[in-house]
């Protein structure tokens, strides 16, 4: 979405497929996509669906079309814009821009599930690669006593701290960067990553490094497919399965580290 952005793309909204831009036609521009394509086409493959649309107000028609979440029947995740009358243990508001994590994609409702399963009261809670900071929001509303969320995207970073004070959770520490570079002091009794199989193979090692004696380690951003991969590079590190779910053949993983 950042790169698409930075082609000239304004709108964007989750799907179950992927995502949807929108961009003045004046400011189209297929060569800059074709390049964002071939750059990813080694990874996995994106495909590009296209259409010309009458000119209309956009904000507009994304909020019509931006639908609130409900997960478990538990958390209601919505926009500012939403008004909901029914009541729920939880509820996130949160409104993106480019950022990623909205609970639409299969992913963050596993992540989301799976967190009203842990206990967070008076934890001490990692949001790796936050996104739109939805995780660290959720484990601070579950009880959470500090929350560490960053990721490398100056756009997620913006978006996180609007989600962050528009939810009005003051122990979340939000900023910029890569968990090689923050060196943060002290263990988490859980951390949370949902990016996807690489980063998270590369920095298992990592995560095992900042967890607590018998902390939490909960995964997502793979498929089902992709489970053994990561269990496997997890007990290399001494962290064992608790947990494992599904949703759509996207996958959630949750392990705890033996010391």
């Amino acid at each position: 979405m950042a790169e698409i952005g930075d082609a000239g793309f304004e709108s964007f909204l989750e799907t179950e497929k992927g995502f949807e831009a929108y961009v003045e036609s004046e400011n189209y521009d297929k060569e800059q996509l074709q390049v964002i394509k071939n750059k990813y086409k080694q990874q996995t493959s994106i495909v590009f669906f296209q259409d010309r649309i009458q000119k209309q107000n956009w904000n507009e028609q994304w909020e019509k079309s931006y639908e609130p979440i409900i997960v478990e029947d538990k958390c209601l995740i919505r926009a500012d814009f939403h008004k909901i009358d029914r009541k729920y243990r939880y509820e996130l508001i949160i409104t993106p821009k480019m950022s990623f994590g909205t609970g639409h994609h299969q992913t963050t409702y596993l992540m989301i599930k799976n967190q009203m399963e842990i206990d967070h009261s008076g934890k001490r809670v990692m949001d790796a690669g936050c996104g739109t900071a939805i995780l660290a929001v959720m484990a601070s509303k579950l009880g959470a006593a500090e929350v560490e969320a960053f990721d490398i995207d100056e756009w997620s970073v913006s978006n996180g701290k609007e989600n962050i004070e528009v939810n009005g959770c003051t122990n979340i520490n939000h900023q910029q960067g890569k968990l090689s570079d923050l060196g943060f002091v002290g263990k988490f009794d859980v951390i949370l990553a949902n990016i996807n199989k690489n980063v998270l193979l590369e920095e298992i090692k990592l995560y095992k490094e900042y967890l607590s004696p018998n902390g939490l380690l909960l995964l997502s951003g793979f498929y089902v497919e992709d489970i053994d991969d990561l269990l496997n590079e997890g007990v290399r590190h001494r962290l064992s399965e608790v947990n494992r779910d599904d949703r759509d053949n996207w996958a959630a993983l949750l392990l705890r580290s033996a010391d």
